[in-house]
């Protein structure tokens, strides 16, 4: 509830700020609009700690733009939220050799200031920016597989490593390609925070691997946006 009265507010200041900046310019029309976006995720994370298998989730939300007919760029504030899915690889039991990837998941809520780089205005725009979020720890779709023994480690197990860092920064790159009310895009996230950093003050067990854990999150979002 909280992150919905901030995004309300954002957007109510930004609504604002460009009204008054319309009147300002005069013969310049600013328009604000709002965009429902969706899509498919392809989530991974970058580490040598673990085995990973990316995993398909899916993502939605809407964003608040500002389109400035007399800029080069376009600017918008977007708050997205997405399940995304991860496999880590696994044994089953201590000196078991047969290996599985289980299945995890993060839920995660994200707020993204963006600039919209217009290649050809209201057909093509180049999407960059960062994006902050906060998101759940892993967790196991399975609950029977939290004794697995993952990858890499002599003794830690799949419930060991569930409590990933909740706060992460992220770039965004990103394209979209159609109409002014509709338009199909992809995006990339890339997670400049360690993201299981917290694991580092867990005193896990980490023989046979290594003792400090980094990773940063890498996710392909495919959807499309209806803009009114």
């Amino acid at each position: 509830m909280k992150i919905n009265r901030f995004f309300i507010l954002v957007v109510s200041v930004l609504c604002f700020v460009t009204n008054i900046q319309a009147q300002k310019k005069g013969r310049v029309r600013i328009t604000n609009g709002f965009s429902i976006q969706g899509g498919a995720t392809l989530f991974d994370i970058i580490t040598d700690n673990f085995e990973t298998s990316q995993g398909v989730g899916f993502l939605g939300g809407l964003h608040a733009t500002v389109d400035l007919p007399h800029k080069w760029y376009n600017v918008s504030l977007g708050m997205l939220f997405s399940q995304n899915n991860i496999g880590i690889s696994a044994r089953p039991a201590l000196l078991s050799t047969q290996r599985d990837f289980i299945d995890f998941k993060v839920l995660a809520v994200q707020l993204n200031p963006l600039f919209h780089i217009k290649l050809l205005p209201k057909h093509i725009t180049i999407q960059l920016g960062p994006s902050f979020q906060y998101n759940g720890e892993l967790e196991l779709d399975d609950r029977a597989q939290e004794g697995y023994f993952i990858t890499n480690y002599t003794s830690l197990r799949a419930a060991d490593i569930t409590p990933i860092s909740q706060i992460n920064v992220n770039g965004v790159l990103g394209v979209s390609l159609g109409f002014k009310n509709f338009k199909v895009k992809a995006q990339y996230f890339y997670g400049f925070t360690n993201t299981l950093k917290n694991l580092d003050d867990e005193d896990l067990n980490t023989l046979g691997g290594a003792s400090e854990f980094e990773g940063n999150t890498s996710v392909l979002v495919v959807g499309a946006e209806l803009s009114f």
